[in-house]
């Protein structure tokens, strides 16, 4: 479990590099298409609204939630939706970032130091089905990886959209 804590710890600075190094007037950039996205269809400013809603209220809540009720339904959060709602696009990038890595520090205070049985306390996840309170570490562990991914994903489109618009035809 150290692992996923110390990768836990370190996201909100991986996250805020990899944001770094989207060009600033491409953080709305969508591409042309999105098969192989490994994480959601989103902007690169929607994708990191999105990882501080998940964080807040999906994972706080599921760890909150899992450790007081006996084997609670976890809802899915709506991505759509959220990103609609919330005007994801209008969000200001150092605003999320600074909100996120609150968020995560209160994420570590919540699953740090818990005991064996803690983490062996059950839930059912809608779509994942039944998990533990360490099976929610995992998965949000999982998820900062996807949207690290995503950015990534995200740049290499543009690089290749970049590099074919500026070749001349023969």
């Amino acid at each position: 479990m150290n692992v996923t804590l110390s990768a836990l710890a370190a996201f909100p600075d991986q996250l805020a590099a990899h944001f770094a190094a989207i060009p600033s007037d491409l953080r709305h950039w969508t591409p042309p298409a999105w098969e192989g996205i490994p994480s959601e269809r989103l902007t690169p400013i929607e994708q990191l609204c999105h990882v501080r809603d998940i964080e807040v209220e999906g994972y706080h809540v599921r760890f909150q939630r899992t450790l007081q009720e006996d084997n609670p339904l976890l809802p899915s959060i709506d991505t759509d939706a959220y990103a609609r709602d919330r005007a994801y696009g209008k969000s200001e990038p150092e605003v999320v970032i600074a909100s996120i890595r609150a968020a995560r520090a209160k994420t570590l205070s919540l699953i740090t130091g818990l005991t064996e049985s803690q983490l062996d306390r059950t839930a059912v996840f809608e779509g994942y089905g039944p998990l533990t309170l360490r099976s929610l570490i995992h998965y949000l562990c999982s998820h900062d990886q996807q949207h690290l991914a995503g950015l990534q994903w995200l740049l290499g489109k543009m690089h290749a959209k970049a590099s074919t618009s500026s070749q001349v035809a023969p």
